[in-house]
């Protein structure tokens, strides 16, 4: 009989081990090597998908928004930026014409020091700024009824550039493109509008005809994203593919080498899936890590067990969020409170809820047991100790691993 096979999970900066029965099957990203990352910046640029070079675009000192990822996203914003800044100094706009936005939606501002980790260099050269829900201007209505206000410093550029990552999203379908836009540089009321519309058919990781995605494509054509630079990052966070152009068309390009990465068949569900959400910052706290947990969903049977390891330093990481969980008197609760009255924050404890009421999950981190119990959760210690507890259940249960859960879409 053979031994059990030892398992290496990304846990925040470090890995965390453990050991499970050799049957079990590792269902993980696809393994396409990382491209010369310069190299293949520069080839996006110079072939532009659905466009103009950028460069031929831009006229001499146009006022120019460039839009880059916060701190919760893996976008290697610091390699990007030299060669797309160096494209819009052929067409006239200097560092001086530039302004960079950090795309924080609600998620909390970051700090000098985050923005000099995240762009790198470009820090010194080019003025940036956060995100700020409180500055915006209304600019029109999407199809869908959404209120589109914008940062006032993004409506009143005369060129947008969009910086970002396409990879699976949960209600979104996928990352990148118009994303950020909205929820990246909106108001509040925009962001809550948008994200409403979760509630309706149609809408799941993976899916890029759902409500959401259109809703922030319609914003973006609003606004007038004027061109976009994206990548398709594989396991190890190397640039696979990098798209460059049209809001839309090279979007939908970056989407095709997603799928081949990202979208895994599965010959049948299991009776335990063991999921990390991929280290930091995919498990800064519960807002992002859930994206494992959600794609988990899809390769366990009804009334499995899910075990989520997701170091979760910054906790929930949402007021609102935390505060529907500790208000929150059961699972039914926070899903009834949420169809009556939609509110950003209250819909990841109900979407996490909604799980909950088909599986027991299991939670490995360093949030407290107390927040983590009210959070619909089963607080362990270690993946072998929560694998021990799900295997009571059914001695000879089928185990799936998804090792980077956030990136891994499981179907069948």
């Amino acid at each position: 009989m053979e031994g059990p096979v030892h398992l290496a999970l990304n846990y925040g900066k470090k890995e965390i081990y453990s050991n499970v029965p050799a049957n079990s099957q590792i269902v993980q990203p696809s393994e396409i090597p990382g491209q010369y990352e310069e190299a293949e910046i520069k080839r996006a640029l110079i072939n532009p998908i659905g466009s103009k070079k950028l460069s031929e675009l831009v006229h001499p000192h146009e006022k120019t928004v460039v839009i880059v990822s916060d701190i919760t996203r893996p976008t290697p914003s610091s390699k990007l930026l030299p060669p797309l800044l160096e494209e819009l100094d052929v067409g006239g706009v200097s560092s001086e014409d530039v302004l960079i936005v950090f795309a924080t939606g609600l998620h909390r501002k970051i700090s000098e020091e985050e923005k000099r980790l995240l762009i790198g260099d470009i820090y010194y050269q080019v003025k940036c700024i956060n995100h700020d829900v409180d500055d915006c201007v209304y600019i029109g209505t999407t199809k869908s009824g959404t209120r589109v206000s914008i940062l006032r410093s993004v409506v009143d550029a005369e060129v947008v550039v969009c910086v970002g990552t396409i990879d699976l999203h949960y209600f979104a379908g996928y990352s990148g493109g118009a994303k950020s836009i909205l929820p990246g540089v909106s108001s509040r009321d925009t962001i809550r509008m948008n994200h409403k519309l979760m509630l309706l058919p149609n809408v799941a990781s993976g899916c890029v005809a759902g409500p959401v995605r259109r809703d922030m494509e319609d914003a973006g054509a609003i606004l007038g994203i004027d061109f976009i630079l994206n990548v398709v990052l594989n396991a190890e966070r190397e640039i696979v593919r990098a798209v460059a152009g049209h809001p839309i068309h090279a979007h939908r390009v970056g989407i095709n080498h997603v799928n081949e990465l990202y979208k895994i068949p599965i010959k049948e569900r299991a009776d335990i899936v063991i999921t990390s959400a991929g280290g930091a910052p995919k498990d800064i706290n519960m807002y992002q890590a859930y994206k494992a947990l959600d794609n988990a969903k899809h390769a366990v049977v009804e009334g499995g067990s899910i075990i989520l390891v997701a170091e979760c330093p910054e906790g929930l990481g949402n007021d609102v969020f935390e505060s529907w969980i500790n208000e929150a008197k059961s699972t039914r609760d926070v899903i009834s409170r949420l169809e009556g009255n939609f509110e950003l924050g209250g819909h990841m404890a109900a979407a996490i809820a909604r799980i909950a009421e088909k599986h027991d999950i299991y939670l490995v981190s360093e949030m407290p047991d107390k927040l983590a119990k009210k959070a619909f959760f089963i607080p362990v210690r270690d993946v072998g100790l929560a694998l021990e507890e799900a295997m009571k259940k059914q001695a000879d249960s089928k185990i799936i691993v998804m090792p980077y859960g956030n990136s891994t879409l499981p179907f069948n």
